[in-house]
């Protein structure tokens, strides 16, 4: 079957860009000697991660514990929860995963930690928690070196969690003016957790992780500091319109959304069968991955999506308006990809003469807890 032959709208995955992006990183990642652990949040798709694997990641991350069952039941063995994990219920599940997976989680604070140590008492395994260090993105993580200091203090005492090491999440280089900026604010980044690493060891625990990432500072070949263990890029996998100006190449982007041309009812305006709610309305305003519009079409690089409702794109655009007619069917590149995959139960894998490869369940689609 041909991808045009599909219903829409439709998530496509070009199979071969998609194992381009794979090899590029993990080349990337061995390059530098460091261990590539994979954000699954943007594919979402247990099979995915297997194949990420057999290219040679360590393991995998993810942001739920949701996810982490799932990608377990698919036989990944090494699982990171990036995220700080608060409440019973979750806790509960983390330990029966652990007794068939390598399982850890963040921890930012000694409240969380101290609910961690009371849930996992009497436990046959301790929490193994990594400690999340904020880096400039303004979201979670330990921010002051005195709080890293009292919440050391506080898990020497625990005797039911295992500190492993220190994250963090570069996120801010989205926002970078430049390509140059972002890679400052990368090994600024770097820096400052190798900094609370070091604090973590001066302290007597066993750090054996250090860990970043984000895509746009990696895929533009960041300096890797020594100290650094892993990165975790996500995006990297199908990347999307943002990330595709980051590094300046369009030609990256694996994954677009098919929609159909379903009506046309001025001299200038098209309308598409995919709205928010097969795309979201996520826009990038501004540095390196600024993009114009609501998402980009593939066949007409300069045309983007000027609005969005529920179920429908808006496209004023004279030159499309006439170039296309209703019942085409047309590629979407999405602004931010990682929440478009978690809209859909299915994706298609797409060879390059576009005859449909296989369909695979995204599988991790809906799970927030």
């Amino acid at each position: 079957m041909h991808y045009t032959e599909l219903d829409t709208p439709a998530l496509l995955i070009s199979r071969p860009i998609m194992e381009h992006n794979l090899k590029r990183m993990q080349e990337y990642a061995d390059k530098n000697k460091v261990a590539l652990r994979p954000h699954t949040k943007t594919h979402k798709t247990p099979a995915l991660a297997v194949l990420q694997e057999q290219y040679g990641c360590k393991g995998v991350t993810v942001a739920k514990v949701g996810e982490a069952k799932m990608m377990a039941q698919a036989g990944i063995k090494d699982i990171f929860i990036a995220n700080e994990i608060v409440g019973t219920h979750k806790y509960r599940r983390i330990q029966e995963l652990a007794r068939t997976v390598d399982i850890s989680f963040g921890i930012d604070s000694i409240a969380q930690a101290a609910m961690v140590e009371e849930a996992f008492a009497g436990c046959e395994k301790p929490a193994q928690a990594v400690i999340e260090i904020e880096v400039g993105e303004r979201r979670s993580g330990v921010v002051e070196e005195e709080e890293c200091e009292k919440l050391l203090n506080f898990l020497k005492q625990c005797r039911h969690i295992h500190l492993k090491g220190v994250f963090s999440h570069d996120g801010d280089s989205y926002g970078a003016p430049d390509v140059e900026t972002c890679l400052k604010k990368s090994v600024i980044a770097q820096e400052r957790t190798l900094k609370f690493a070091a604090m973590a060891r001066e302290a007597g625990f066993d750090i054996t992780v250090v860990s970043i990432g984000s895509t746009p500072s990696l895929a533009n070949n960041s300096p890797i500091l020594p100290g650094i263990t892993e990165i975790r890029p996500g995006t990297y996998i199908f990347m999307d319109q943002s990330q595709a100006n980051a590094v300046g190449d369009q030609t990256c982007c694996a994954a677009t959304v098919l929609a159909t041309v379903m009506s046309k009812p001025t001299d200038e305006r098209v309308i598409l069968d995919v709205g928010a709610k097969g795309l979201t309305m996520q826009s990038r305003q501004e540095g390196i991955c600024r993009v114009e519009g609501l998402g980009t079409i593939l066949e007409y690089p300069r045309t983007h999506i000027d609005l969005m409702y529920d179920e429908h794109a808006i496209i004023y655009d004279k030159e499309f308006h006439d170039a296309v007619k209703v019942g085409d069917v047309v590629r979407i590149i999405p602004v931010h990809i990682c929440p478009v995959v978690n809209l859909y139960d299915r994706m298609y894998l797409i060879n390059e003469d576009g005859s449909v490869d296989r369909e695979l369940a995204v599988a991790c689609r809906g799970k927030l807890q």
